[in-house]
């Protein structure tokens, strides 16, 4: 299908399957914003800008927690992105776009709405569960009456769902993920060592020598204010240090899925424990947190390459794919029926 999108839209990143090409755009999901309402960049440009750009210029993301909170910046941004960047047209094309499942029909809408109320109709807009996307991406067949486990963990959300004979048995969404980590960091090393750093510099950390568990034995050396002195200074800043501010957040993501693993019907949880767990989103390469969800839990963990572009390939299938069609469906269907 030439004219055709799969879009991911993310906390932290926008994600776009191109049916033309089969190629896949991953951006920053953010804007800056200038005079109140005038867009002045968006994606990567935009990004660059966060903690650095003057009051007049205010950089934001324009989805949180999973849902729409900036409709007509995100909704220009996306036209943006797909009519100038992709050289693609959204008049006549086909569109499926990844939900999260454990938000109300409302906030569901409003992601099908993004192309429904913009002057340039599509030929059809579709929604697809984001779990189900995701397991679809990774190569698993959700038809089968078999239990598959899929934990997604983004940026400011993570999705635990259980799915069978594709539908949902089980799913929870829960209010933290990629992004308290980071903010788990920054307090960290205010409260323990003084330095002031920014979400920027506590990402890089995270990626660069964090860990689920101890004795990476890394260090990386940032910049950052003295809590004391107020002037900019250098520090060298160990792996384990990293491990002792996430470690928390860790055990809160471990306690949830152990949580949803007590609900698993026992004929589900048989197939769990035989085909593993599935880890997807970004926050999932975390060094060694496969090692600690499978330590916890003693059912072998599984992470695809490219785990964060697991669900914009699965809505790619739904495009594509004649057996997968069945797991895109119209909201004026499922509200007005």
């Amino acid at each position: 299908m030439a004219n055709s999108f799969g879009i991911d839209i993310g906390t932290q990143n926008l994600k776009i399957f191109s049916g033309s090409n089969n190629q896949i755009t991953d951006i920053k999901n953010t804007i800056a914003i200038v005079n109140k309402n005038q867009m002045y960049s968006y994606g990567d440009a935009a990004y660059s800008m966060y903690e650095k750009a003057p009051d007049t210029i205010n950089v934001s993301f324009p989805i949180v927690s999973g849902v729409i909170a900036d409709f007509d910046n995100m909704q220009t941004m996306l036209f943006e992105v797909i009519e100038k960047d992709l050289k693609g047209k959204i008049k006549g094309s086909d569109i499926v776009v990844a939900v999260p499942t454990d938000i109300t029909e409302v906030e569901k809408k409003a992601f099908s709405d993004l192309f429904s109320k913009a002057k340039n109709k599509p030929h059809s807009i579709r929604v697809c569960e984001k779990p189900i996307a995701s397991a679809i991406g990774m190569g698993l067949d959700v038809s089968e009456p078999t239990g598959v486990m899929v934990v997604d963990l983004g940026a400011d959300t993570t999705e635990i769902s259980v799915i069978s004979l594709g539908g949902l048995v089980l799913s929870e969404l829960l209010p933290f993920g990629g992004n308290q980590i980071d903010e788990s960091i920054v307090t960290y090393l205010k409260r323990n060592f003084n330095l002031v750093i920014g979400q920027k510099t506590a990402k890089q950390l995270k990626e660069e020598i964090g860990s689920a568990q101890e004795g990476r034995g890394q260090k990386l050396t940032v910049v950052g204010r003295d809590v004391v002195s107020g002037l900019p200074i250098e520090m060298e800043v160990e792996s384990d240090t990293i491990y002792n501010a996430i470690k928390n957040d860790l055990e809160s993501f471990c306690t949830n899925v152990k949580l949803i693993l007590e609900k698993v019907p026992p004929e589900l949880a048989k197939d769990i424990v035989h085909s593993g767990i599935y880890l997807t989103g970004g926050t999932s390469q975390l060094y060694q947190l496969t090692d600690l969800f499978s330590e916890v839990t003693n059912i072998k963990v599984n992470v695809m390459d490219e785990p964060q572009e697991s669900c914009v390939r699965g809505l790619g299938q739904v495009l594509s794919d004649s057996k997968y069609k069945i797991y895109g469906y119209s909201m004026r269907a499922r509200i007005f029926k």
